[in-house]
């Protein structure tokens, strides 16, 4: 009987076949040092930034090599001066950034950023199926690059780290934001969000028990408001409830009760994720009607194609407009309002990854043992990898494992 180690698997074989034992990694390969580039970001309005100074220090001590774009951290109040005096060198260009062998940025990548990119690149962002163009796409697998998506990304325990903190962000943020516009001053109703002694308390209702749902079902019935949530599962449904101790209602996607809710709630927060499928509307434009005048739609889900029929897509410099006497914020990068919090997190999750990433080798090594990494993968050497991205765009894909399987 003999046992060789591949990557995280102890393989025993002997007269009874094989036998297969995750154990701890065995390392033979030499640790990488990486060359990390931070470009501005192009979408205009989206103020974040993917590594703090405080995390470039951290990764420039680790004997990596950061260059970041001149003002690429001034929309989260970071200067150009913090991540020099923390081992950055900053350039001024796109061109002098893509130099870089690993690109970080927050949004998608767009058809001019993609023409920046060289051959063999690794480029980690937001894979945003509906802001996606096809041109960009081509331009990557043309250049044979590597390109990863944030939003798809898994962790050990099989969960998004980076949707997860995002969406605890936005959740929070989401009913800020309705109560802004519930008030006065933004020609609300002029109500406040909660509740208040000998005053009936505001209704809150939000599409979606996921995590972006919780946390604004928390916001808001820390406010004192009345809480119901809608999804299409009865298990993400008893598990929110377990999870706030039975302090909100909840329902399934059922019309009648929906309707009911509709006539008498003040906010509407679309919180339903619909990454790997097409729009997914939950409240149809006759049923928009059945709100009251005054009341606010803060939908969420408007990046992935809205899951509320009168929604498109705004900017923070107009960020609302009226619909039948109801209020619509639909900006797709909410969180540019809380760029430095957003920002901050990002780096939370980045740092260990991109520190396993240097430890293992590299970028190939790591997507050898890392399922939670492969599984960010959208393009691998310039092959599609996704097969949402292949459908939309008409292409070809083949599966990440099959590849790596290959090589």
């Amino acid at each position: 009987m003999t046992m060789e180690r591949i990557g995280r698997l102890s393989v025993i074989i002997g007269q009874g076949g094989v036998l297969c034992k995750e154990e701890e990694l065995f390392r033979n390969h030499k640790r990488k040092s990486l060359f990390i580039g931070i470009p501005n970001e192009q979408r205009k309005g989206d103020n974040r930034v993917c590594l703090t100074p405080e995390t470039v220090r951290t990764l420039v001590d680790m004997g990596h090599k950061i260059i970041v774009q001149r003002g690429a951290g001034e929309g989260a109040n970071y200067t150009d001066r913090e991540y020099c005096d923390c081992g950055a060198r900053i350039v001024e260009t796109l061109e002098e950034v893509y130099v870089a062998d690993i690109i970080l940025k927050v949004t998608s990548v767009s058809v001019r950023e993609a023409e920046y990119m060289h051959e063999h690149q690794v480029i980690l962002s937001s894979m945003k199926v509906f802001q996606l163009k096809k041109e960009a796409i081509v331009e990557m697998m043309r250049k044979k690059v590597t390109a990863l998506g944030f939003d798809i990304i898994k962790d050990d325990e099989g969960y998004y780290p980076i949707v997860r903190i995002m969406s605890e962000i936005a959740g929070n943020a989401a009913i800020m934001i309705a109560g802004e516009y519930l008030n006065n001053s933004r020609e609300g109703k002029g109500i406040i969000l909660g509740g208040v002694s000998g005053i009936t308390p505001t209704e809150v209702m939000i599409l979606g028990a996921g995590t972006l749902g919780e946390y604004a079902a928390r916001a808001a019935l820390g406010l004192g408001a009345t809480v119901k949530v809608f999804d299409a599962s009865v298990n993400r449904l008893r598990q929110l409830r377990e999870k706030l101790n039975g302090q909100v209602y909840t329902s399934v996607f059922h019309e009648p009760v929906v309707n009911k809710s509709l006539l008498t709630a003040d906010v509407v927060i679309g919180a339903v994720r619909c990454l790997d499928k097409k729009q997914a509307v939950m409240i149809r434009e006759e049923q928009v009607k059945l709100l009251k005048r005054g009341a606010v739609i803060v939908d969420l889900s408007v990046d992935q194609g809205g899951c509320i029929e009168t929604s498109y897509p705004t900017t923070h410099a107009q960020p609302v407009y009226t619909y039948e006497g109801v209020i619509h914020y639909c900006v797709p990068n909410v969180l540019s309002r809380v760029a430095k919090t957003a920002s901050i997190a990002y780096s939370n999750v980045l740092l260990p990854l991109l520190s396993e990433v240097a430890d293992l080798g590299g970028f190939t090594q790591a997507l050898r043992v890392n399922a939670g990494l492969r599984n960010g993968v959208y393009i691998y050497n310039g092959i599609l990898t996704k097969e949402v991205l292949a459908d939309r765009f008409e292409l070809m894909s083949k599966d990440i494992d099959l590849l790596l399987a290959a090589l």
